[in-house]
């Protein structure tokens, strides 16, 4: 009897310590984004802004070209309203040009169709579609799915013309895990009413932000009177000033960033649902989404072993293989240098709404109750017995 209690209190230990090691981790071994500007024309500058600054992020972070599908509606960078032809800008102090050269832009103008992001998603191509614009994640990806443009309750208008509703975003997911086309999956949404369009989303594995709460505008950050209209809106402004500064082996949390975007600084309520997701928001990192903590690790390693190799008298040309392979780890770009912080405005203090979750020190403390439970329970049946 006594055997079978230890056994018993045994078991229980390690299945909680197994349960906490999968909450700490991902698990995935590659990323994948799309990013989606839905808008066109002019005035929408702002949207293939702010679809810009989170394509430069991620790839500053370690995300590949080769793993991201851009859909940007209009081309505004040749815009003959542009005072700046070839570049785009997400600040009035225009630092930094977010239209440069190695920009890879997939889907564009016309090409971004309602149809077309769905089929991004569920992979119904036409079979003339090339590989390069396709999803080609797996059961070991981490997806993040960001949108930005016009919106309202329960739909994304896309260039005014069409519209995807959150049915039919629900719809895609679901197919998508039923298609083990992602790990977990990053779904974010900086429109207005932006909350609405993640209520069909049921599938596991998910986490949704939106800028806004049903009901409620999602608004611009501010005015580049050079150009002559908005050139960034708040939600993602305040996202890309969280990432100042971050880099590939960062330890920043989803939670660090949910903490920042708050209501005072959006003058929207910014809005997020997690119940589905198998880990606390505080034990996510947000290079599991927004870089490849991975890829980059093994470019240092390649880096490394061709420093040695050159070191001992290697090739010129292995030499100017490992710069090839270090330039994206090493060399800094500005994007995130062009935001500064504006007055905080002291309107629209509203409570900030966080789904709860357990946190990592409560999963804790309920493995210790439940193994001393078990072995008080195991005491009184040996004493009964």
């Amino acid at each position: 009897m006594r055997l079978l209690c230890v056994l018993v209190v045994y078991i229980a230990v390690a299945a909680g310590f197994l349960h906490l090691v999968a909450a700490e981790t991902s698990g995935h071994s590659n990323n994948w984004a799309v990013l989606v500007d839905t808008s066109r024309y002019w005035f929408n500058y702002r949207h293939i802004a702010n679809t810009l600054s989170i394509y430069t992020t991620i790839k500053r972070l370690g995300i590949p070209d080769s793993n991201i599908l851009l859909m940007l509606a209009d081309d505004i960078a040749c815009n003959p309203r542009n005072p700046h032809p070839t570049f785009v800008f997400n600040n009035a102090d225009q630092q930094t040009n977010l239209y440069d050269d190695i920009v890879e832009v997939d889907y564009r103008g016309y090409e971004v169709t309602a149809g077309n992001f769905l089929d991004v998603l569920h992979g119904t191509h036409n079979p003339a579609v090339p590989k390069s614009k396709r999803l080609l994640s797996n059961n070991q990806s981490n997806l993040l799915v960001y949108i930005t443009g016009h919106g309202g309750d329960g739909f994304m208008k896309f260039q005014d013309k069409e519209e995807v509703t959150s049915d039919g975003i629900g719809k895609a997911f679901a197919l998508m895990h039923e298609q083990n086309k992602y790990n977990e999956l990053l779904f974010i949404a900086d429109t207005c009413q932006a909350a609405s369009l993640y209520g069909s989303i049921r599938s596991p594995n998910i986490v949704s932000m939106a800028s806004s709460k049903i009901g409620e505008d999602s608004l611009s950050h501010h005015v580049d009177y050079n150009v002559g209209v908005s050139v960034i809106d708040r939600f993602t402004y305040y996202m890309l000033d969280f990432f100042q500064g971050m880099g590939p082996d960062s330890t920043a949390t989803m939670q660090n960033l949910i903490d920042h975007v708050r209501p005072k600084r959006l003058h929207s309520t910014f809005n997020f649902k997690a119940e589905a997701f198998g880990r606390p928001m505080s034990n996510v990192l947000l290079t599991d989404f927004f870089g490849d903590r991975k890829r980059v690790a093994s470019r240092r390693q390649k880096a490394a072993h061709a420093q040695c190799t050159s070191r001992s008298g290697n090739t010129r040309a292995h030499n100017e293989s490992n710069i090839e392979w270090q330039a994206p780890v090493q060399v800094a770009t500005d994007a995130d240098k062009a935001y500064s912080t504006p007055q905080q405005s002291s309107h629209h203090q509203e409570k900030l709404y966080v789904v709860e979750q357990p946190s990592m020190n409560e999963d804790l403390a309920l493995l210790v109750l439940f193994s001393a439970l078990s072995f008080v329970a195991c005491s009184l049946m040996n004493r009964h017995l």
